[in-house]
Parts: structure tokens; C-alpha cells; sequence
């Protein structure tokens, strides 16, 4: 008998000022496409409210979204934020304007991806289920 594989939950999340959102709806509708479970939090979250959703709705990960250039101080947020409410085990991809700079700091909060506008999608599906596979 063949074992049916758990359904790829994806939170999507859009944290603090951040009105560009085209990327994360394609990006949902892309997921949506590949077979997986879609949460979109919507505009002008806060990493309490990501990182609790996640954890309340059994995420298999977290896609932060952000064309501000805030994405490490947005990581960090959702990370402690998921610390605080037992969900450290939901891995955290990033995607949108990244500088450079923040990309050593984001691998070492553990944030994978970081991927920047005109990526391909199946690129970053292919990296969410990878990442999904290990944990």
C-alpha cells in the first residue's frame, strides 16, 4: 500500500509596510498550481501574526515576501516569533528585493532562498519542496 504524502502547507507572508504584492500572489497562485496549500496572510502584517498562523495551521513553511529591503530585520522578527509560539521547526524561504549584504546574515538565521525579482517559479517550488523533504 502506498503512503500518501502530507500536502505542502504554505504560508505566505507579507510583513510591514510593503503595498507590492504581485510577487506574493503569483507566487500563490504558482504554489496553488504545483499542488500545494496556499495561506496568503495579505499586506501590512506583523511577524506575530505569520509566525502564529503558521504554527496554528500546521505549516510546512513560511514565504516571506518583502520590496522594501527590510527582509533581514523582517526574518528576525518572524524567526523570534515563531521561537515564542513553538514553531521553530517551520523553515523560512524569503523572496523579493534582498540587498546583498543582508544574504550572509539571512543564511544564518536560516532563512533559505532569498530569491530576487524574475526568478522562475518552478526554481523556488523546486527550493520549497527540497526544503520541505528535509525537514
Amino acid at each position: 500500500m502506498a503512503v500518501k504524502q502530507k500536502t505542502i502547507r504554505v504560508v505566505i507572508g507579507k510583513v510591514g509596510c510593503d503595498i507590492h504584492e504581485r510577487g506574493a500572489l503569483v507566487l500563490a497562485r504558482a504554489l496553488r498550481d504545483a499542488g500545494m496549500e496556499v495561506i496568503y496572510l495579505g499586506r501590512f502584517q506583523t511577524a506575530e501574526a505569520v509566525a502564529r498562523t503558521a504554527v496554528d495551521e500546521d505549516a510546512s513553511v513560511i514565504a516571506l515576501s518583502d520590496h522594501t529591503g527590510s527582509m533581514r530585520y523582517i526574518a528576525a522578527d518572524v524567526i523570534a516569533a515563531l521561537k515564542k509560539h513553538g514553531g521553530t521547526d517551520i523553515p523560512v524561504v524569503a523572496g523579493g528585493l534582498i540587498a546583498r549584504r543582508d544574504l550572509p546574515y539571512l543564511d544564518k538565521l536560516g532563512v533559505s532562498g532569498n530569491y530576487g525579482p524574475g526568478t522562475p517559479l518552478p526554481v523556488v517550488i523546486d527550493h520549497i519542496r527540497k526544503t520541505v523533504e528535509k525537514r
